[in-house]
């Protein structure tokens, strides 16, 4: 009996170890996630992240929209950072790839079902998890769009409120693409949320619900316009994200409506 106890002891203890030994690993791989994803994005210029569903092909609206308004995006200079897998990620990289003068960043995901990165991809890094790679997709972007998707869409989606509700990251637009798809989601947040006290009015001035491609190219101008007058107002002209923006703004050129 004695030695059935220190048995089951031994095998308990070399579990331990063996869960000890993996999670200081995970530390290691953690650490990698965040050093070169500040490595290889730290220098980008004026950036918009565009997130939405894996699961649409070439042929669905939500893929021509996001193709679209990735090419208008890129026409303007701004880099595209996507969660680097298919549908709406394949063609938010899709319609800034054929712009030399801009990346196509593409962060993709170790997962088991293995989600391969689109072909659109000028600058790729594979995260082992999914919060450092949530960290980079809205660290280095100055407004997100989110398309219509499924649970992670939406996870990213209420991640980027909150990280703007908390003032943890400013001065960045959010836009939600699919007025028809996030009617529902809408009216939920506001006679549930709001009509609960869960949020404050002043909320719901954290993103804007539009179809217009258009509108969004144009506010995230004025973004810009207003992030240079604020680092101006602080002191700040002189810091290399303020010359950077300063000189994306000299070369810039006006959006023509018959342009796309």
């Amino acid at each position: 009996m004695g030695r059935r106890r220190n048995g089951k002891k031994e095998a308990c203890r070399k579990y331990v170890q063996d869960i000890k030994s993996a999670d200081v690993w995970s530390v290691f791989k953690i650490i990698a996630d965040f050093v070169q994803g500040f490595d290889e994005l730290g220098d980008l210029g004026p950036s918009v992240t565009i997130f939405g569903s894996a699961r649409v092909d070439e042929n669905h609206p939500y893929y021509q929209q996001a193709l679209q308004l990735s090419s208008m995006l890129g026409s303007r200079g701004y880099n595209v950072i996507t969660g680097g897998g298919p549908g709406v990620m394949e063609a938010a990289n899709r319609g800034a790839y054929d712009y030399e003068e801009v990346e196509s960043i593409g962060l993709n995901i170790e997962l088991p079902e293995e989600q391969q990165p689109n072909p659109y991809i000028t600058k790729g890094r594979q995260f082992d998890y999914f919060f450092s790679r949530k960290v980079m997709l809205v660290k280095y972007s100055m407004a997100y769009v989110i398309f219509p998707g499924g649970f992670g869409t939406l996870d990213e989606m209420f991640e980027a409120l909150t990280l703007i509700q908390t003032r943890k990251v400013t001065g960045v637009k959010l836009f939600v693409i699919g007025t028809d798809f996030y009617a529902p989601l809408m009216e939920f947040i506001r006679t549930r949320l709001l009509a609960e006290g869960m949020i404050d009015e002043a909320d719901l001035g954290f993103f804007t619900l539009t179809d217009d491609l258009h509108y969004v190219v144009t506010e995230i101008e004025k973004s810009m316009i207003a992030q240079m007058i604020s680092l101006e107002e602080q002191g700040l002209d002189h810091t290399k994200y303020y010359e950077t923006l300063s000189s994306y703004m000299t070369d810039k050129h006006p959006i023509e409506e018959t342009e796309f």
